[in-house]
């Protein structure tokens, strides 16, 4: 510890820039304005929001011709296809077909924050609020944030173990149908050769396309492939760097650290409608400009996004976005998937992300809920514990019956391996999608989505609400004419009873996926009773094949 603290302090600016790959941290003058004797004294007090934007655009002036490119193009390609940049437009949207069966995806989170591995992936952003224990731990290990900063830990990013076929065939071992790493986090740092930015992976740390090389991968397994871009939130990420003496007051490193706008937020996150953080038309359009390019180089299937882009600049801009993305699919006759959150979009123009969360029922329209196979972060962390496979998959049951998809993540060791836990929980499930996935692929849901005495508490960030499954819980999904029943925990006993499929139901034949076996069974007026002794004890849960006349 004391030796990195050492080392840590004793990078200068020049060493910084050589192990960072050159040009990255200087391509800015310090502007003209209130300069004081540190560049890195705090400035929250004395800047106003129209400095900080002045600065910020002083820092990242060296773009402005490849960004009004990368924009002029985006228009053209909207004002070509069948989508106009209106929501009326857009809301005839139609989800593909592929994304309607895929049903289960992975995201990667995996960055510069993998580094420290401490705290999650807001470890960039909590490292400068002061009584944070990032905060504290930064400076224990680390040093003062105005002699090693963020920026600092981008050289100690060089990813030797990263392997993007191996990640690419652990995911379809997995089972999984697609692929959705972070592009861009909210600390501003692109894992892709981003021609709008010197902070890039391509340029500094692993002086690799990281992004590009798992298309590759991932697609060369079948897997569809798509974005996550967080840039709307580095609008204000680094502002608590600002309430400090830190290196992001330092006016060569706005181009990382953004704006960093005062953060003015309502009652909580998801109040927008509350929160008055300055953005400017400036960053709108390079955070356009950003989403179009990411839609250049790599032809995502989908983008996702965090929440941010519901605030009132972004949503006000999001039908432009839309309408080229879609269009850009549209011209090689493929659809295009985006996931929004919180109402950020009207229903029916892209799909609902529910957050670490689940919907109260059968929905009209398919949706998704995304959660970390971690337990505390989203981010590899040092002494994480991570969720079983069972509970992983009783949550991909219950979201698929009510018409949604799972988008579990999984966070890379710093250097691209991946920690052993999140294979093996991987690989579990894959295990079990392998005798069960008929019941999961290509399904659509019931009439009722299930039956049983546990009760979910739906809605964003309430998995952790959620109590373990009974042997009466049952799940139902349709597949080519077929009902599948899946049981949440082992059979108690020699019977189960299922009281939602009635005498009206006419069932032909029941079959155990498990093992393959025919199941008996007789139906009455209070159910169909399924004779279900013998069945294995280890499995997460039970799925069982009716055949109906």
């Amino acid at each position: 510890m004391s030796d990195t603290k050492t080392v840590s302090q004793g990078l200068d600016r020049r060493a910084f820039l050589a192990a960072a790959a050159g040009g990255a941290a200087a391509v800015a003058a310090p502007p003209s304005f209130g300069q004081t004797a540190s560049p890195t004294a705090p400035t929250a007090d004395r800047l106003s929001p129209a400095q900080i934007d002045q600065a910020w655009r002083r820092a990242a002036a060296k773009f402005d011709a490849p960004r009004a490119a990368v924009l002029k193009r985006a228009r053209a390609t909207t004002a070509a296809g069948p989508f106009r940049a209106d929501w009326p437009s857009l809301k005839t949207y139609a989800t593909p077909l592929w994304y309607q069966d895929a049903k289960f995806g992975i995201f990667i989170h995996w960055g510069i924050y993998s580094v420290p591995a401490f705290g999650g992936e807001w470890y960039s952003r909590l490292m400068y609020q002061k009584g944070s224990k990032e905060y504290e731990h930064h400076r224990a290990v680390y040093g003062p944030q105005d002699k090693f900063g963020y920026k600092d830990f981008i050289p100690r990013f060089t990813a030797p173990a990263y392997d993007p076929a191996a990640w690419a065939s652990l995911f379809k071992q997995a089972g999984a149908r697609y692929v959705v790493p972070v592009a861009e986090h909210h600390d501003g740092y692109t894992m892709y050769d981003s021609r709008l930015s010197d902070w890039t992976a391509v340029k500094t740390g692993p002086k690799r396309d990281l992004i590009g090389d798992l298309a590759k991968a991932a697609r060369a397994e079948g897997l569809h492939f798509g974005l996550s871009s967080h840039r709307a939130e580095h609008d204000w990420f680094f502002d608590e760097g600002r309430k400090i003496p830190s290196d992001v007051n330092d006016p060569r490193y706005l181009e990382l650290y953004g704006p960093a706008h005062p953060r003015m937020s309502g009652k909580d996150d998801a109040d927008l409608y509350g929160d008055f953080t300055a953005v400017s038309p400036a960053f709108v359009d390079d955070w356009l400009a950003r989403t179009a390019e990411l839609v250049e180089l790599y032809d995502p299937e989908l983008i996702y996004f965090d929440w941010w882009i519901g605030k009132a600049e972004f949503r006000a801009a999001l039908p432009a976005m839309l309408a080229q993305y879609y269009n850009a699919r549209a011209a090689k006759g493929q659809g295009a998937v985006v996931n929004y959150k919180l109402g950020s979009m009207p229903v029916g123009a892209g799909v609902l992300d529910i957050e670490r969360g689940q919907a109260p029922g059968i929905q009209a329209n398919t949706w998704q809920t995304c959660t970390s196979i971690s337990e505390k972060s989203w981010g590899f962390i040092e002494n994480d514990t991570y969720k079983s496979p069972a509970q992983l998959i009783h949550l991909l049951i219950d979201v698929v019956s009510k018409n949604g998809n799972l988008l579990l993540n999984v966070g890379p060791h710093a250097d691209g391996g991946m920690p052993p836990a999140a294979r093996d929980t991987l690989l579990a499930m894959g295990q079990w999608l392998a005798l069960n996935g008929e019941a999961i692929y290509g399904s659509r849901p019931w009439r009722v989505f299930g039956e049983g005495p546990t009760e979910i508490a739906d809605g964003s960030f309430q998995e952790t609400k959620t109590k373990p499954y009974t042997a009466r819980d049952f799940r139902f999904t349709t597949r080519g004419g077929r009902l599948y029943a899946l049981q949440l925990n082992a059979p108690e006993g020699s019977e189960a009873l299922i009281t939602s499929i009635k005498p009206t139901d006419r069932v032909r034949a029941v079959t155990a996926l498990g093992t393959g076996r025919d199941i008996a069974f007789s139906q009455s007026a209070e159910g169909l009773r399924l004779a279900v002794g013998g069945q294995p004890v280890d499995q997460a849960a039970y799925v069982y094949r009716i055949d109906l006349a």
